[in-house]
């Protein structure tokens, strides 16, 4: 079912587009720093007012909680799980970490619930930090990445809220997959006897697949073209092209058609 268009707002249908484009010229500006860069506009959104951060996290006179607050908008002062992981590339890190911590500060923020703007700043910041990023993708709120250098994503892709996509290794999304909400995807698993024995995989959702609600997708899983995996299914093998599969773990209980790659 095709989803309804619709007008906002005159005021908002003039300023996000404008907010957006603003935010990725900052942002793709070689001669600003992109952790300035999403602080500023952090405190902007959380404060609703331009301050001097550096005086603002100086000032004595300031409740210890107020500053330990705004010293939390700058991504050099938060952290993140993935930076905890062995396999980190800290070159790659360095470009997307603070597109990354703008991007879970901007959801929870006073605006991070506006579905018309929150699928605008996160379009954008998608292809900054992504190894691939497609056309007309659709991400909500409270999606959550480890690295997203290592996730490829194609086009009209839609991820909805809640979801968890664990690029250690290395995931691909197909065009016109769908990921519903509550969803993890996995590219890493442990060691049964070793708990700190780590290994990587690659994690393939095909093309126009559908991970439906709450289902997981273990590493090393290939979802094949038009496949499915139900609601609260967890797919530890892989399934093939237009197969439905549900359960735990998730087996094969139906076959849905599959398109033409003409």
């Amino acid at each position: 079912m095709p989803l309804r268009k619709f007008s906002i707002g005159p005021v908002g249908e003039e300023l996000y587009p404008r907010f957006v484009t603003d935010l990725a010229e900052k942002f793709d500006d070689p001669a600003l720093d992109r952790n300035v860069v999403a602080r500023e506009a952090l405190m902007e959104l959380y404060l609703g007012r331009t301050v001097s951060w550096e005086d603002a996290v100086a000032d004595s006179s300031s409740p210890i909680a107020v500053r330990t607050m705004l010293a939390s908008l700058d991504p050099r002062n938060g952290t993140l799980e993935a930076e905890y992981y062995r396999e980190i590339d800290l070159a790659k890190w360095a470009r997307v970490k603070p597109l990354l911590w703008f991007w879970q500060m901007f959801d929870h923020s006073p605006v991070g619930r506006n579905i018309r703007l929150g699928t605008q700043v996160r379009a954008m910041l998608a292809p900054r930090v992504f190894r691939r990023c497609g056309r007309d993708i659709r991400i909500f709120h409270d999606v959550e990445f480890s690295f997203g250098y290592n996730l490829s994503v194609g086009d009209g892709v839609t991820i909805h809220r809640n979801v968890l996509i664990d690029d250690r290794g290395e995931v691909v999304i197909g065009d016109d997959a769908s990921i519903s909400d509550y969803a993890n995807i996995y590219s890493h698993s442990h060691a049964v006897e070793d708990i700190h024995d780590v290994s990587l995989g690659r994690t393939v959702i095909g093309d126009r697949a559908r991970i439906t609600y709450h289902a997981v997708v273990l590493s090393g899983v290939e979802i094949g073209p038009d496949a499915m995996v139900g609601a609260l299914g967890v797919a530890s093998k892989s399934v093939g092209p237009g197969v439905v599969a549900a359960g735990i773990p998730a087996k094969p209980i139906g076959q849905k058609k599959v398109h033409s790659q003409s």
